[in-house]
């Protein structure tokens, strides 16, 4: 079912496990002629439950939900809604990600720092079938995905990027596993992969990598 405007509102449902956040986007959108919230979800999980056979026209996914992370729902929603569009937030930077997130199937990609009518601009625009980016995100996007000089994290596959921020958070790999339904030897293994993969012998080296580079929340 495509993705539509009903009775000239734009419906959307926000997931972000940060209640003032999503009450804050609720009072600005109640502000717009044209969109609505229709719902809001803590959770990729909760998330994934409420779209199905709900009416809507976009959702907005912060892209470090707990549980199943926002790359995983993202994801997760191309199979169940294919013609659904999503906009990312974050209060990361958003060139340490769009590109990733914007692979899985994004439409859009913003930060939590941006204004509210630049927030408008991105709703309407991906409600309406178009992409959404920051003319930084947009240049990287066309020229920087066949560079061999990209940063190391850039290297990794989506899972192994996963448990790379977990273990950066200071997780253990029986919590890791726990959180992404996998075995403690396969964690380990992911460990291994990426370690190699970034050049780095021990978890204090991707803890500091991964602060210097500002990837954690």
């Amino acid at each position: 079912m495509a993705a539509k405007k009903v009775a000239g509102k734009i419906k959307i449902i926000i997931a972000d496990d940060h209640p003032l956040y999503r009450r804050g986007l609720k009072n600005a959108f109640a502000e717009t002629p044209d969109i609505k919230v229709v719902d809001e979800a803590e959770s990729g999980e909760e998330l994934l439950k409420k779209i199905q056979g709900k009416d809507l026209s976009l959702v907005i996914l912060d892209i470090t939900l707990p549980g199943k992370g926002g790359l995983e729902t993202l994801k997760q929603l191309r199979v169940d809604r294919p013609n659904l569009p999503v906009l990312m937030l974050t209060v990361l930077p958003e060139e340490h990600y769009a590109v990733r997130f914007f692979k899985a199937g994004a439409s859009g990609f913003i930060t939590k720092e941006s204004s509210t009518d630049q927030i408008y601009a991105a709703v309407r625009k991906v409600s309406s079938g178009g992409k959404y980016a920051s003319p930084e995100i947009t240049e990287k996007l066309a020229f920087d995905f066949g560079k061999s000089d990209r940063p190391a994290h850039e290297r990794l596959s989506d899972r192994e990027h996963q448990v790379f921020i977990m273990l950066a958070e200071g997780q253990s790999p029986t919590e890791i596993g726990n959180a992404l339904s996998l075995s403690v030897k396969t964690i380990s293994t992911h460990r291994s992969r990426i370690l190699d993969k970034m050049q780095m012998k021990k978890n204090a080296e991707l803890i500091h990598y991964a602060i210097s580079h500002r990837l954690l929340q």
